[in-house]
Order: structure tokens, then sequence, then C-alpha cells
């Protein structure tokens, strides 16, 4: 079954706890503010040179605010290689107030 191209925050924090790479995309600004437990943070203008430092064998939940930086970043992956790219729709400001509603919003 092929890589959904988006999921919901509810559907991504499943796939995390199971093994899933979730990769916040947001700015490091952004990620002192808020940020998921465990997840991996490449600033979406660096995501292009830091390309080798994302694992190509488990499904990798691309993470921004609200879901439009995430998704270009999900679409450069795959047309790098990286099939098994997601994005997810409504970003942190949606976990916040769907997954983990101890997040802080802005």
């Amino acid at each position: 079954m092929p890589t959904p191209l988006e999921i919901d925050v509810v559907t991504a924090a499943t796939l995390q706890r199971s093994g899933a790479l979730l990769l916040d995309v947001r700015e490091p600004a952004e990620i002192a503010t808020v940020a998921v437990a465990g997840s991996v943070h490449i600033p979406m203008g660096e995501v292009p040179a830091r390309l080798a430092e994302i694992p190509t064998d488990r499904q990798v939940l691309v993470l921004c605010h609200h879901g439009g930086r995430s998704a270009r970043v999900t679409q450069f992956l795959r047309a790098n290689g990286l099939a098994n790219t997601t994005n997810v729709a409504g970003g942190i400001d949606a976990w916040a107030c769907q997954v983990d509603s101890t997040l802080p919003r802005y």
C-alpha cells in the first residue's frame, strides 16, 4: 500500500508512537516556543543540504506550523526518492488542539 501524501495529526501521533520519524521543518525560534517530544528538527531551508540525515528505512511525517511548509517539504522529499514521506495536515497547531492540549499555541 502506498504511503499517503497527507494525514491528520491524530494518525501522525499514532504512527510516531509506532516508530515513524516526525520531522519538524519550522524555524529555530518556532521550535523554541513549542516542539513535539521525539521529533527531529531540520528547518525547511536546510532540508536540501541535510537530505542524508533523513532516514529512508521508515516513514517520515513532516510537520510545520499549519501544514503549508511541510507540504512543500514532503513534495521535495518525494521528488528526491523518499517515497515514505507524508505531510501532517494542520501542523503543530492542530497537534496542540487534537493530540496534546498541554502544548502552547502561537
